[in-house]
């Protein structure tokens, strides 16, 4: 080991060390400083002096970026001048955006109700074999894979040689095997691409719908379940009359939450096409905008057109729990 890596390794540790000392250290003094003061007035100001850290902390890495990013989107590329709603009107006139629109939508369609549908669909199937902890590990083991990772697995898998070529893409391979002509899975748009693309998320994405969805499915008392068999109700009837609506709320959750993922979906479309042939998404434009364009104003557009997008999803979730919590 090198000594550079062992002095990295040291400063690491003695920042660890420094951070839950001075923080152990703040909150003591915090509290010795509101002991000081009357009962009554002690009680109303403690919850507000041990909030206050993490308060700040959040409005710094948080709240103050957040605002700074409205400001900036109303600026020019060198965030020098102003610039008004120039940024916004061409996020909402540009071909390259509106092929960006068009695909989150299109993501948000297909990527949730497949990761919903098929989550539900193989907690309710796997619920009722005896290997369920297996299959269940299985299925929920490409969530343990990022997105990067995932995406480099299936470029291969994906992998185009023209015809009369051998070739080593997993899907083109079985195509020619069986007498058909390979396809270019991530060039031909608008469509297969795009598809392509959102398969590598849902094979990511449901095992974590089946992990919450089969453990609200675990929380329906089995004597419903049963009842309604014995009153001559199917399986059929009991899915869609008893099992779906006991798990509507959860269904809710999983579906809102990966409406977020969804829309701050980047790592796939970068490492498999940049957002080529077609397939541009807004948190990719978002970062070519910025990174590779240097215009920071469009940049910091794209960013505020997916915060606005996110805020509502955020407070139906927020309202959602709040029923929840009324109810108890």
């Amino acid at each position: 080991m090198s000594g550079d890596v062992v002095r990295q390794i040291l400063t690491a540790l003695l920042a660890i060390v420094l951070g839950v000392a001075g923080s152990l250290a703040l909150y003591i003094a915090l509290d010795f400083l509101v002991n000081l003061l009357p009962r009554r007035l002690g009680n109303k100001v403690r919850p507000w002096v041990f909030l206050g850290p993490l308060l700040a902390i959040l409005g710094f890495y948080l709240v103050f970026p957040t605002f700074n990013t409205i400001y900036l989107s109303f600026l020019d590329a060198r965030s020098e001048n102003f610039v008004g709603l120039e940024n916004y009107l061409w996020a909402f006139t540009s071909r390259d955006m509106h092929i960006a629109f068009r695909n989150n939508l299109l993501w948000i369609v297909v990527v949730t109700s497949a990761t919903v549908g098929l989550g539900l669909l193989i907690a309710v199937l796997v619920d009722r074999v005896s290997y369920e902890p297996v299959a269940k590990s299985l299925i929920f083991l490409p969530i343990a894979i990022s997105f990067v990772g995932a995406s480099v697995i299936f470029r291969f898998v994906y992998a185009f040689k023209p015809p009369g070529v051998p070739q080593i893409g997993l899907l083109n391979g079985i195509l020619v095997s069986l007498g058909f002509d390979p396809i270019p899975w991530l060039i031909e748009q608008p469509w297969i691409n795009n598809l392509a693309l959102m398969g590598v998320m849902i094979w990511l994405q449901t095992g974590f719908a089946m992990v919450v969805l089969s453990a609200g499915l675990k929380s329906i008392p089995a004597e419903i379940l049963e009842a309604a068999r014995v009153d001559g109700a199917n399986e059929w009837q009991v899915f869609w009359r008893i099992i779906v609506p006991m798990l509507s709320s959860t269904i809710a959750v999983v579906a809102t939450t990966m409406v977020i993922n969804v829309l701050k979906v980047f790592d796939i479309v970068l490492v498999m096409t940049n957002g080529n042939f077609g397939t541009e998404v807004l948190a990719n434009r978002m970062v070519k905008e910025m990174f590779a364009f240097r215009n920071f104003g469009r940049g910091s557009t794209v960013a505020v057109i997916l915060l606005l997008a996110i805020i509502p999803i955020m407070v139906i979730n927020i309202r959602r729990f709040q029923e929840q919590e009324a109810i108890r």
